[in-house]
């Protein structure tokens, strides 16, 4: 069940470069966000139906199989978008967002691990989920970095089929959507423990319990509040590192894609470390407390990400053509001139010229940034993590599915709503007041946990039965 994270997570970094090579290389930051958050919408709208389809079922074996089925079918319609001649820049809003309604199933995949765990046994498997999304997005930066040398144009291109640096990680996807669609179908076997079945209570008692456990629905909302933040605060950081890096060391389109791709890579390498401590300090530590930690670090990440030093980003060339026109062909090639102020750096790519804060926000050095990375490496994991192990002991006994996936649809709203955010603060006002506004809202989540910390305890009469 695991497994299931890993195919959604792959081509999460090829769509913009995608974009802006091959569909419509004129295209905005702000459309590019819109492309970003295409996915998290479609998941949004994907999780609450595909855990009421759980919840109503009974089983989760159904809608993990017809998601696996969507999954397969949408990253072959993302890897034809070249062979769509008419708006595909319309067809990639579509199929990023199909693909994403594809991976409703995190609901119902959450929803039956907290259904068949106790809650000695779900921190540990809560963290076993973590980990293994942690590996997927491990696996998309790495695979997208692989693919590199496939360039663009791919060795494969025609309309029948593309294979580029950009086409391939959906393929690979695909593959592994495909294998874990015959699980699925032929070794998954569903267990619904809860300390309920293998206690000997009969399904026909099962309702009377379910309606005796009541979660407290203050903290069952404020979780979900929480979540939303945390993955806000995650995508802001996933949607920034790209054009940031760009234009703060002056790589290329190529060079940010493969060094951001290590970074993401080594970041997703440093969480699960993160995981597999955090499995092990639950069994002296309450969660609640562990979880305001993790808040408390992602704080002084975003505060490290905002850049203080003296000096200023390297500025991009404005290049100007001018031709002459007569009544006869001209012969003469187009005149380009390069203008830059004095006494400052410029090369072919760098901090753009329309973006006004180039000229007098500070630049952030490339230690500091990974410093910062390896801090959020530390936070965000421990933060992701027990959030939803809280949420699920909050919920107690009672089916999961709805819930888990409106919790999902929250942090698929922070999704949509992050890129959205960092394309319109990040393009006005640069780097200082995007981090800064980030670490401010972290800060009062902190202050609104800790007003809420007596509620985010496990359901009572679940505890008292297990107990």
């Amino acid at each position: 069940i695991y497994l299931f994270y890993i195919p959604n997570c792959i081509p999460l970094k090829s769509p913009v470069p995608h974009l802006v090579l091959q569909l419509d290389p004129t295209a905005t930051p702000s459309y590019l966000g819109w492309v970003v958050a295409a996915y998290s919408l479609g998941q949004l709208i994907a999780s609450p139906f595909f855990g009421g389809w759980a919840n109503l079922r009974r089983s989760s074996r159904e809608p993990l199989t017809a998601s696996l089925i969507m999954t397969v079918l949408f990253n072959v319609l993302y890897m034809y978008l070249q062979s769509i001649p008419d708006k595909p820049q319309v067809y990639m809003i579509v199929a990023r967002g199909l693909v994403g309604f594809s991976a409703g199933h995190t609901a119902v995949v959450r929803s039956y691990i907290s259904a068949a765990t106790t809650l000695k046994e779900r921190t540990a498997c809560m963290a076993n989920v973590s980990i293994f999304q942690a590996v997927g997005f491990i696996l998309g930066p790495v695979i997208q970095t692989c693919m590199v040398p496939l360039h663009f144009p791919g060795p494969v291109e025609s309309p029948s089929l593309h294979i580029n640096m950009y086409t391939a990680p959906a393929m690979f996807a695909s593959i592994l959507a495909v294998i874990n669609l015959l699980l699925v179908m032929f070794v998954f076997k569903e267990h619904k423990v809860g300390g309920l079945e293998e206690a000997g209570v009969a399904n026909s008692k099962l309702l009377d319990v379910t309606e005796e456990s009541k979660p407290d629905l203050v903290g069952v909302l404020s979780t979900i509040f929480l979540f939303f933040v945390i993955l806000f605060m995650f995508t802001v950081f996933e949607t920034i590192g790209t054009p940031l890096t760009m234009h703060m060391y002056a790589w290329t389109k190529t060079e940010a894609t493969l060094y951001q791709g290590i970074i993401l890579g080594a970041s997703a390498a440093s969480s699960i470390v993160v995981f597999v401590i955090v499995k092990i300090l639950v069994k002296r530590i309450n969660e609640r407390y562990l979880l305001l930690a993790g808040l408390v670090i992602s704080l002084g990440a975003f505060f490290l990400f905002i850049p203080w030093g003296p000096s200023l980003p390297p500025l991009a060339f404005i290049r100007r053509s001018t031709s002459t026109t007569s009544s006869t062909k001209s012969t003469t090639p187009p005149s380009t001139t390069t203008i830059a102020p004095a006494n400052r750096t410029v090369s072919p790519e760098g901090c753009p010229w329309q973006y006004s804060w180039c000229r007098h926000v500070p630049a952030l050095p490339l230690f500091q940034y990974l410093a910062a990375t390896l801090v959020f490496s530390v936070g965000y994991p421990m933060c992701q993590m027990l959030s939803y192990t809280i949420f699920s002991k909050i919920l107690g006994s009672q089916p999961q599915g709805v819930w888990m996936g409106w919790i999902t649809a929250a942090g698929s709203l922070a999704r949509t709503v992050g890129p959205i955010y960092v394309s319109q603060v990040y393009d006005k006002s640069g780097p200082q007041a995007t981090f800064g506004s980030v670490a401010g809202v972290i800060f009062l989540t902190i202050i609104f946990y800790l007003v809420m910390f007596r509620r985010l305890v496990p359901c009572k009469s679940t505890a008292d039965r297990e107990n």
